[in-house]
């Protein structure tokens, strides 16, 4: 199962980062552009919500059952702040995604409650930047691209 679901939440993750990225640009050329905010752009900040979500959740998951998880705080106790690459996967990565999750709903929802094309795809490219780029500063990129 461990297995399976560490897969799953790698591959989930390309999608999320694609997403995301093409959310914010969207969102800044809509801007940039004065376009109005189309079905089409909604559905790509929706998509790309839902995308973040479930990664979120195969993260939760994965947290829970993986040895770099809550477990090494069982196993190295006070060592996991210590040692780099343990505090990444047990602290850093989890809390820093979560915060990043959190954001992209926020702003989300704010976008949602919006008339203006022009507020809505400012705040597309404020929340969904920052979550990217909060994405981006915790992704384990040594055992990611290694």
């Amino acid at each position: 199962m461990y297995p399976t679901i560490q897969m799953l939440h790698s591959l989930t993750a390309y999608v999320v980062l694609v997403l995301l990225f093409v959310a914010v640009l969207n969102a800044i050329m809509g801007s940039v552009k004065k376009s109005d905010f189309s079905p089409r752009d909604f559905k790509l900040t929706l998509w790309a919500l839902i995308a973040t979500h479930i990664q979120v959740v195969l993260g939760l998951v994965l947290y829970f059952i993986s040895p770099l998880g809550i477990k090494s705080f069982s196993s190295n106790g006070a060592q996991v702040m210590k040692d780099a690459t343990l505090r990444l996967f047990a602290v850093e990565h989890i809390s820093v995604m979560l915060i990043a999750a959190v954001i992209l709903t926020v702003g989300y929802s704010k976008q949602k409650r919006t008339e203006e094309s022009a507020v809505k795809f400012k705040r597309i490219s404020i929340f969904y930047g920052l979550a990217f780029i909060l994405v981006l500063s915790r992704i384990p990129w040594a055992q990611w691209l290694g």
